[in-house]
């Protein structure tokens, strides 16, 4: 009899062994935000330079501009198992998410893996793009109409295709000399556009919208989509592969300004980041912060630029790494300058409620 006893816990134990092993590698329904890599794009990743300026003096840097990441596993690219989920759950600077508030829209892999390598490579050029305005450069663009926005003015105005060449007869040379004329234009009033239609040039008029200056300043809007095709006065190449999205766009544009500035503005200092980048300098909000900033503390950074608007979500700051909050690539410009001084007491920092 106890031995009959026996050979049936013996059986129910191994039955509940194997039973919780595959519950542990079985996939689930979780999303698992994790602190993911970070990169000096300063540096160099396999002997390749991550920023090359091509044609024009470059200097020596000192310290490290990292670029920080979140990994992301239970999206359309990979699968999460149940023990990575028990193991995200304590671990310090992850989250779990059920998969659908992670990833609103289904995509499949090869879709969110088109979509992240696009992001990348327009941060790429919007970074280079405002660090050449900052620098001084004159940085000629084509703009095309590309669409309307909700509501827009120019609905019955302009065509999809249309070049645009002037407003209120002044030319338009590059993107911040366009931003520089809408914000001298008061938001609701009629503007004149001079277009390149099918070859012929034409002058249309229509009202406009209200929107905002880099500075948050406010200024008219013309209500269109504009794609762009750059005319870059330095050849500039950024590489790196196996990150994608957006959120690297500040970080590269301040690589771009300090490997072209002579002074040695990081001192030494390694600093982290994240943000993306408009062409006009404006620094926008990015997900992931609470990895990134875990990521940074790991790799060895002491300053974290932040976008003003991720102030929310930077929680909790791990020791020794103080958060910087920036809304422009002048105002992040500006911090790292004072860090590599030593000046750090009025750097900006998120507000307190």
């Amino acid at each position: 009899m106890a031995s009959k006893r026996s050979g049936i816990l013996i059986g129910s134990l191994i039955t509940t062994l194997v039973l919780t092993g595959a519950a542990l590698v079985a996939p689930t329904g979780f999303a698992v935000r994790s602190p993911g890599p970070t990169a000096d794009t300063l540096g160099e990743i396999a002997g390749t330079p991550l920023v090359q300026v091509l044609d024009a003096p470059t200097y020596p840097a000192s310290g490290q501009l990292r670029l920080t990441t979140a990994s992301i596993g239970g999206g359309p690219v990979s699968a999460t198992f149940s023990l990575e989920v028990l193991r995200a759950w304590v671990a310090p600077g992850s989250t779990v998410q059920p998969r659908e508030a992670m990833f609103p829209r289904p995509l499949t892999s090869e879709e969110q893996r088109a979509i992240s390598a696009q992001q990348m490579l327009t941060s790429q050029q919007q970074a280079t793009v405002a660090a050449l305005t900052e620098l001084g450069f004159v940085v000629p663009v084509r703009l095309t109409v590309a669409g309307l926005v909700e509501d827009s003015p120019a609905f019955g105005v302009v065509e999809d295709g249309d070049v645009l060449r002037s407003l209120n007869g002044q030319e338009i040379v590059e993107y911040r000399g366009l931003l520089e004329m809408l914000a001298e234009i008061t938001p609701g009033d009629t503007v004149t556009l001079g277009v390149e239609r099918a070859g012929e040039y034409l002058e249309l008029t229509q009202g406009t919208g209200e929107g905002l200056t880099a500075d948050g300043r406010q200024r008219a809007a013309l209500g269109i989509w504009l794609g762009s095709e750059f005319d870059f006065p330095v050849d500039i190449e950024i590489q790196i592969d196996g990150i994608g999205g957006p959120s690297a766009g500040m970080v590269f544009a301040l690589a771009i300004i300090d490997l072209m500035t002579p002074a040695d503005l990081l001192g030494g200092v390694v600093v982290a980041g994240t943000g993306t980048i408009d062409v006009d300098g404006t620094v926008g909000p990015v997900g992931g912060i609470p990895q990134k900033l875990a990521g940074s503390a790991r790799d060895g950074a002491t300053f974290f630029l932040l976008p003003l608007s991720n102030c929310d979500a930077a929680s909790p700051v791990p020791a020794g790494l103080q958060v910087v909050a920036v809304s422009t690539l002048k105002e992040a410009l500006a911090a790292i300058t004072a860090i590599g001084a030593g000046d750090t007491d009025a750097l900006p920092a998120c507000p307190t409620n």
